[in-house]
């Protein structure tokens, strides 16, 4: 075999080599060797597809202390996302739709968002501030664009609602809280953290440059959420009843926290007992958003780094 193959790289054609050698005594067949080859040498796609198989399994799943197979955070990942985690990481030319391919054969797809439930209920009493982003939900700095929302998650003990602070310019969640209802305090506290943070990490948030957007919600329309606005000279805007575009980049991250931490059991193995296991799957969750995740930018996928 080693002797045809010599050969036959010098340009003779395989069958002309053979006949030579039943011409000598040597009994052998082209398909004989042709079927040595292909054992000897899978095809470079075959082999391609196998290390991109390996790289999507490694990336997809975890053993945890019992033994079993879990799904990681970067499992959630679709194909878009998936091709872009792996040129990151050691497969610089890989195609999409190699990784398409290669998803399909480890049965890996991407998470799925479900249909949102409406949690804003407007306040007759509550004093309406006017949209001043418009739907332009773009920053020039960090500090100067923040939008909020609240979702609920069902425990067995009732709902949990989270409620989060988004700044626009780094797209990061800066401050979140959990609580059993849905009072003023649920918006109030996150806001509060919020400011601690910047300010701690010494950026604090400059006086009258800072936008705070959010729902028509009766949490952020009420004279007690209104008035610590204004106290710390931060402009309120809010966007129409019922109108998911006036607040859809948060409504775009909320729809991501239902999927990839509520719906899934990659940050909580098991269902939600308690508001502690919100809360623990949420910090993990937050954890993997602000520090690990691939989002959309402008034009590629990007990594916050703001």
């Amino acid at each position: 075999m080693g002797f045809i193959d010599t050969l036959r790289a010098e340009g003779y054609a395989v069958e002309s080599i053979c006949r030579v050698l039943r011409e000598q005594g040597c009994q052998i067949a082209a398909r004989t060797y042709r079927a040595w080859r292909a054992a000897r040498e899978p095809a470079a796609r075959t082999v391609g597809d196998a290390m991109v198989i390996n790289a999507i399994f490694d990336a997809s799943f975890t053993t945890d202390s019992q033994g079993r197979r879990r799904l990681t955070p970067e499992g959630l990942y679709g194909r878009r996302k998936m091709t872009a985690y792996l040129r990151r990481n050691g497969f610089p030319d890989v195609a999409a739709c190699t990784v398409d391919r290669c998803m399909r054969v480890l049965g890996v797809h991407g998470v799925r968002r479900g249909k949102k439930v409406r949690t804003t209920i407007p306040a007759k009493d509550g004093r309406r501030a006017g949209d001043l982003l418009d739907r332009d939900f773009t920053a020039p700095a960090p500090n100067r664009v923040w939008i909020a929302d609240f979702t609920y998650v069902r425990t067995w003990l009732g709902f949990a609602y989270v409620a989060f602070i988004v700044d626009v310019f780094a797209q990061r969640i800066i401050a979140w809280h959990a609580a059993t209802s849905k009072v003023t305090d649920l918006v109030m506290i996150p806001l509060r953290m919020a400011l601690w943070q910047r300010a701690y990490e010494g950026h604090p948030a400059q006086l009258g440059q800072l936008i705070h957007h959010s729902d028509a919600g009766s949490q952020y329309t009420s004279i007690r959420f209104t008035d610590h606005l204004d106290v710390e000279q931060i402009a309120p805007s809010i966007g129409s009843v019922g109108d998911a575009y006036d607040n859809a980049l948060m409504e775009s991250i909320i729809g991501l926290y239902k999927a990839e931490c509520v719906d899934t059991e990659v940050f909580h193995a098991g269902p939600y007992k308690s508001l502690g296991d919100v809360e623990y799957a949420t910090a993990g969750w937050i954890d993997w958003y602000n520090n690990r995740r691939l989002f959309q930018g402008d034009g590629p996928l990007l990594h916050d780094v703001a």
